[in-house]
């Protein structure tokens, strides 16, 4: 059985077709479909409704036909048009009945149906609608084994067509109600209509899930305008406080703006907490909450939105680990993996939503309440969070660490658990330079990267707010993580950290791009920076259009595989983060412009990741077949370049801010509204031969022109600021 959180491997898919689908995505409810509007029996189509394939089957036909498939209009993630025009009457060149299929999905799906007749005599029609639902898990969907499980039963009552659920599973239902009083047999709704000359036909028609018997109640009813519905709401607001770029360059524009809608389109609300939203890993198939891709995903946004740091901080403390239970993997104070409420799922976990399997996400969630802080403006919030903190640090260091070698490792506690447990988790994804799998427990270096961070943060965090005991406890826990992994990671001969250490505490010695989340954290020695900038940008690493995640020269590197030498934008951006904390600006404005690039050939959304053939072997980026689009810390992933290259750090607490900007000049001027600093409203005005400011008059804040040097200068000289790009350090002059 697949498990639900396997990653790795590719979904059945339509294959190139495949391209073609439409997804519209509310929450956690989405809807995948032809370009015509059908959903297509037998497909990895449907609409899906918390993991649960709620509709298999929606097929329009008018007079027996299909209607053939003129334009998809898509202004909001949650909406569409699907225009399609009727074959030509006999005789006639051209058609004259338009069909236009307006869909909205959210806890549900509404449809309406228009059909214009552009003739100047009436029409006579025969509409018909056939639907069905299976209830699949959305995995078995994905996998291609949906149909193995007993079809639902269908009855019709009062003009509402009835599915529910067969079997001994949680019992399932769905509701399809429509205008115009349609007649029902089977699964098909039909009516005979008469359309006048230049008149139209309407009808709408809403699909509703129901759960325990209650049905849902749909984001977009019949009856009300779409416009005032709760999803349009969110998203005018989401628009209205979202970063606000102009710059010179028309493909870097258009980036950060598809950015910021998919991060809109991609944030969840709990019914139960409408005021705490999460955001989910990616659509179509990952519209859950993740541990380790939700916290990444919020940090990359904290210039910008403090809200989805908080409601992710918050959810996953709900739900921070109070047992032991090998079968979900849940300890005490850890951080979970995923939240799934499938039944595949479900059953995989013998009977719980939420699998624990990750060994990174609970230094994450100590790393982001940290930063939390440092923006400023949250300290009821963060205080109210400081006693999950503390069980996350309990958690790293009692079960983390297991072994009490003073490192974070990890090894499943299930079969069905994943095999590999950081962010590169496929089951090949950690190998040593020979091609051998390492074997776990495995301690990989990133995540003594986040631990260290997390020393850090709560260090600060004690600071802050008066514990300077806590705080010393803290720091030295840092410092000797810091020591340790600088010591047992380091290969001298390579130039490059291991990429983990094994179960016999063998250095796993591959070259991989997890030595640029060392980088990103601060733990790595100054001293060992530029030969880890150095390979960072090698030929061997740098495709021309991104870091790769294993270098080419290793026996394991397959440039079209999942971790193994493909390219992933969140990815790079931390290593870019990383390569410009230690002064390396140049590296950090190269793989900047790359990443940009990239996005332009993909119509300026970043997929989940892509393959790592050389830009001088092929001059447009080759996808990944299966990869996630829209996705997360993908869509976030030009932000944090953006923040990196503006060289913006804030503290709060001693009302500082450092800021440098060292952007493009290809992407200059360029002007940026709405970064977020405690309650005030930013601007900064970049041009060739300056910079400029603005909002933080009257807030008594000490804005100082230089890069922010670092937590802690008694922990080594940061390096002075250095190019190492094709540009030497290009920067704007302030």
């Amino acid at each position: 059985m697949t498990l639900p959180w396997a990653s790795g491997g590719p979904s059945a898919s339509e294959g190139p077709a495949g391209c073609y689908n439409v997804t519209l995505v509310e929450g956690s409810t989405f809807c995948v479909s032809e370009p015509g509007g059908d959903i297509r029996l037998g497909h990895t189509q449907g609409l899906f409704v918390r993991d649960t394939r709620v509709l298999s089957r929606w097929d329009l036909a008018v007079n027996g036909r299909a209607p053939q498939p003129l334009a998809v209009q898509q202004t909001e993630p949650y909406a569409a048009a699907f225009l399609g025009q009727m074959p030509p009457p006999a005789g006639l060149a051209d058609s004259t009945l338009l069909v236009v299929r307006r869909r909205y999905v959210g806890d549900g799906m509404r449809e309406d149906l228009t059909i214009q007749n552009t003739s100047p005599r009436p029409a006579t029609c025969l509409v018909t609608l056939t639907a069905d639902a299976d209830f699949a898990d959305l995995f078995e969907v994905k996998d291609g084994r949906a149909g193995t499980r007993g079809a639902a039963t269908a009855s019709a009552e009062d003009s509402t067509l009835r599915f529910a659920s067969r079997g001994d599973g949680p019992q399932r239902g769905l509701l399809i109600r429509a205008d115009e009083r349609p007649s029902i047999t089977g699964g098909v709704l039909e009516w005979h209509v008469t359309i006048p000359a230049r008149g139209q036909w309407t009808a709408s028609i809403e699909a509703v899930p129901v759960t325990g018997g209650v049905p849902m109640t749909l984001r977009h009813p019949r009856g009300e305008p779409v416009e005032h519905a709760v999803p349009a709401r969110r998203l005018l607001e989401w628009r209205r406080s979202a970063p606000q770029v102009r710059t010179a360059d028309r493909d870097l524009a258009a980036v950060l703006h598809r950015s910021v809608e998919d991060l809109g389109a991609l944030r969840i609300f709990d019914p139960e907490h409408p005021g705490r939203p999460v955001v989910a890993a990616g659509a179509p198939w990952y519209m859950a909450l993740f541990g380790r891709d939700s916290l990444l995903t919020s940090w990359m946004l904290l210039p910008w939105d403090a809200g989805l740091a908080i409601g992710t901080l918050q959810t996953l403390a709900d739900r921070q680990g109070n047992a032991v239970d090998p079968a979900s993997e849940e300890e005490p104070g850890k951080i979970l993996h995923e939240v799934r409420f499938g039944p595949a799922a479900t059953l995989a976990l013998g009977g719980r939503s939420a699998y624990y399997g990750t060994a990174d996400a609970t230094a994450l969630f100590v790393m982001l309440l940290g930063e939390l802080q440092r923006w400023g403006g949250h300290d009821t919030e963060v205080r109210a969070l400081l006693p999950h903190a503390d069980r996350a640090l309990e958690w790293i260091e009692r079960y983390g660490d297991a072994d009490g070698d003073g490192f974070v490792e990890y090894s499943r506690k299930t079969t069905r658990g994943l095999v590999n447990q950081g962010w590169k988790d496929s089951w090949d994804g950690i190998n040593f330079a020979d091609g051998r799998i390492a074997e776990p427990p495995i301690a990989l270096a990133e995540v003594q990267g986040y631990t260290y961070a997390a020393y850090q943060a709560r260090a600060r965090l004690a600071r802050r707010f008066g514990d300077e005991a806590g705080a010393s406890h803290w720091d030295t826990k840092a410092d000797q993580i810091r020591a340790a992994f600088n010591d047992a990671y380091w290969l001298p001969d390579r130039g490059w950290f291991a990429v983990a250490l094994d179960r016999e505490k063998r250095p796993v010695d591959s070259l991989t791009s997890n030595i640029g989340h060392c980088l990103w954290t601060g733990i790595a020695d100054p001293g060992k920076a530029a030969l880890i900038a150095g390979q960072l940008l090698s030929d061997d690493m740098f495709s021309g259009w991104g870091i790769r995640t294993l270098a080419a020269s290793m026996p394991a590197y397959n440039p079209m595989s999942y971790h193994n030498g493909s390219v992933w934008p969140h990815d790079n951006a931390l290593c870019a983060a990383g390569l410009m904390r230690y002064g390396f600006t140049g590296h950090a404005q190269r793989i900047a412009e790359a990443i940009f690039d990239a996005a332009g050939h993909f119509g300026h959304r970043l997929p989940e990741l892509f393959c790592g053939f050389a830009r001088t072997d092929y001059p447009v980026p080759v996808p990944y077949p299966t990869s996630c689009s829209p996705q997360a810390w993908a869509a976030a992933a030009p932000l944090q370049l953006l923040h990196t290259m503006l060289r913006f750090t804030p503290e709060l607490a001693t009302d500082r801010i450092w800021c440098a900007p060292v952007i493009p000049p290809r992407y200059l001027p360029l002007h940026l509204k709405n970064l977020r600093f405690g309650k005030s409203h930013l601007a900064i005005d970049i041009q060739q031969d300056g910079w400029d400011l603005t909002g933080l008059d009257g807030a008594g804040t000490e804005l100082i022109r230089t890069p922010w040097p670092g937590p802690d200068l008694t922990r080594g000289t940061m390096p002075p600021e250095r190019g190492g790009g094709r540009d030497g350090g290009r920067t704007a002059r302030p």
